[in-house]
């Protein structure tokens, strides 16, 4: 493994690893203090479904902390136990930010359902992409493997770019919603949404960059006719 593929492995590694950690820092923070408005994010987020008149999305508290996550194939709105329960600033954004994707989804918004489309391709290219070079070189077809590769990583690099897209459109509307309904009032409180949301963003830029990079490294060497020692 030469100095380049060191750099690109560790580089996007420290920025995953920097989104991740500063993540964990500010939602820490911020979930130690508590909103004016005493609600839960589990009440918080059946508030912000009904006022948006959806009501076939249960609401379901589970164990894995920071896995909230809407389902939309199940329509479940997963929090994590302390943001089911709990009354911080942090745990109002992240439940204001889920139901963000469950009004995404029940409006018909474009980017949620193109990234619905596209999830089980992505997650078939991250398996192959750790493969086909191996493949390729055993087989004697290292080249089409290699262009197959900079394919599968330019499928993962636009499904990130789409999860950005609907990642930001769902907590511009948990800030909107949160001041709106009155959950979140003072200054304080909106600028812990704000920080707890954009870190949360940060993680999916960093996923963005780390695939746009390695597909560039996949792909330029084989569109100037360069070489590149995998």
């Amino acid at each position: 493994m030469n100095l380049p593929v060191i750099l690109l492995f560790a580089g996007t590694m420290l920025i995953s690893l920097w989104a991740t950690v500063r993540l964990k820092s500010i939602y820490a923070r911020w979930s130690q203090v508590p909103a004016s408005s005493g609600a839960s994010g589990a009440e918080v987020a059946a508030a912000i479904l009904d006022r948006a008149g959806i009501r076939d999305v249960e609401i379901f508290p589970h164990d894995e902390m920071l896995g909230d996550h809407y389902d939309p194939m199940h329509k479940r709105l997963v929090l994590s136990q302390q943001n089911y329960h709990g009354t911080s600033v942090a745990a109002l954004g992240v439940a204001a930010h889920e139901c963000g994707h469950a009004i995404q989804h029940a409006q018909g918004y474009g980017p949620l359902h193109l990234r619905m489309l596209a999830v089980g391709a992505t997650q078939i290219s991250s398996q192959l992409v750790m493969w086909l070079p191996l493949l390729g070189y055993f087989t004697g077809l290292l080249y089409q493997a290699l262009w197959l590769t900079a394919i599968l990583w330019g499928v993962i690099m636009l499904f990130s770019l789409v999860t950005l897209f609907v990642e930001f459109d769902a907590s511009r509307r948990a800030k909107v919603i949160l001041g709106q309904m009155g959950f979140v009032g003072t200054a304080e409180e909106v600028n812990g949404v704000r920080e707890t949301l954009d870190a949360a963003a940060w993680t999916y830029v960093a996923a963005f960059i780390t695939s746009l990079l390695y597909f560039l490294w996949h792909l330029l060497p084989l569109l100037t006719g360069g070489r590149r020692d995998d």
